[in-house]
């Protein structure tokens, strides 16, 4: 992350997450495979949950940049791999939720658009999204 007076930022997935994904995908095909004894259905289901990890490993590397921000607005990560720029006029809130559920708190970035709502976590901005929002705020109050 930079700071708020240089011209953009940039938030992006941990570089270590694709790869622990592909880490765990890999593992789990193993681990299925060992303990299958043969049975072709705990095979399949196996490869089908370790295909899902290998397809969300390969996001984040097609599109680590989840979120930027720049004078003329921000860009989200949109559907699977794509890009969408929001002008700082069609940006009505940029909030941060918190949740607290089986003793676990979260936190998501809220960016809502009007018609669009963009969410983000913290694993897909690689920082606290409370901090992300203050630089939002900041660069949108600059502009």
């Amino acid at each position: 992350m930079q700071s708020p007076s240089s011209p953009s930022h940039q938030w992006r997935v941990p570089p270590a997450l694709p790869v622990v994904k592909l880490v765990g995908a890999v593992a789990l095909v193993a681990l299925g495979l060992l303990l299958s004894d043969g049975d072709p259905v705990q095979v399949a289901l196996t490869v089908a949950v370790a295909a899902g990890l290998l397809g969300w490993a390969l996001r984040d590397l097609l599109a680590p940049v989840r979120l930027a921000a720049d004078p003329a607005g921000v860009t989200v990560v949109q559907g699977y791999a794509g890009r969408r720029h929001l002008p700082w006029q069609v940006v009505e809130a940029i909030t941060v939720d918190r949740r607290t559920r089986l003793g676990l708190s979260t936190e998501t970035l809220e960016i809502d658009a009007g018609e669009s709502l963009h969410l983000f976590g913290r694993y897909d901005l690689g920082a606290p999204p409370d901090e992300v929002a203050e630089t939002l705020r900041a660069v949108r109050a600059a502009h």
